[in-house]
């Protein structure tokens, strides 16, 4: 039983590393796409923007949600469609949502792994860097270009997205505002992230961030999400504010969209 498992979690995750593993058929909104050439990720990178529905009829600057998984066949009509429905709930303000679709996706969303383990599952990797460069050096000057935004912004991701999402929020947190991170892959490089959280943040900015985090049923991810969530309690730096939302009674392939208005509305709310 143990060897099926096994098994099933490996193919998982190699397909989690190319491309999203589960397919959904939400309604595609209304949005606009741009293509950018970068020179970080050295390829031509499709975002696809989505505004809220008073944008054209106001003067207003909104603050910006960036996500990895952002293509048309991904994440990105499903977020746009909540924050729609949030929106017209006046569950939360109204703010652009920028969706970067995937290429390569265990290269960009992964940093460095020293772990032999690690390699099986996505062969190509170390590419966060550069992909975190694409979006703070290329892709944020030119949504700031394009639309009216404020100086506030945020990232979301799930998986390896998550993981991404955590590794920007640890090491590079000047990056965003705030981060949603759901059922993050904190497993990687023999869970560095979550092993060396409290030096991690020892050295945050003076700086108000917030976080948004969420662990399922998957043992080799709720165990270190968890453990953050340990390390939080007693070294989280004063200007932090965070939330840890556990949910053993979700899997890894439904967390997202089992948590994703909670985390929204938590997050997005002042």
């Amino acid at each position: 039983m143990k060897k099926i498992l096994f098994f099933l979690l490996i193919v998982i995750l190699i397909i989690s590393c190319k491309v999203k593993g589960v397919v959904y058929n939400d309604p595609i909104p209304q949005h606009d796409s741009l293509t950018i050439l970068s020179k970080f990720v050295n390829e031509e990178r499709v975002i696809n923007i989505w505004t809220p529905p008073n944008y054209n009829n106001s003067t207003d600057s909104f603050p910006v949600l960036y996500m990895p998984d952002g293509g048309i066949k991904e994440d990105f009509p499903h977020i746009a469609n909540t924050l729609n429905k949030l929106l017209s709930e006046s569950k939360i303000p109204p703010m652009v949502l920028v969706g970067i679709e995937n290429t390569e996706r265990g290269r960009d969303l992964t940093g460095f792994s020293e772990a032999e383990y690690d390699k099986q599952f996505c062969p190509v990797t170390d590419g966060a860097k550069n992909f975190r460069a694409f979006i703070s050096e290329e892709l944020i000057p030119e949504i700031n270009r394009k639309y009216r935004t404020n100086s506030r912004k945020g990232i979301i991701g799930e998986s390896l997205a998550g993981l991404f999402v955590m590794e920007t929020f640890f090491t590079k947190p000047n990056t965003f505002d705030f981060y949603i991170a759901m059922d993050p892959s904190l497993w990687w490089n023999n869970h560095y992230l979550a092993k060396n959280a409290d030096s991690l943040l020892s050295k945050f900015p003076d700086k108000n961030l917030k976080l948004w985090f969420t662990g399922s049923s998957a043992e080799d991810i709720s165990k270190f999400t968890k453990s953050v969530e340990k390390t939080l309690k007693t070294s989280a730096p004063p200007k932090l504010t965070w939330k840890y939302s556990d949910k053993p009674n979700e899997k890894h392939n439904t967390i997202f969209r089992a948590t994703k208005e909670n985390a929204l509305i938590w997050t997005l709310t002042e």
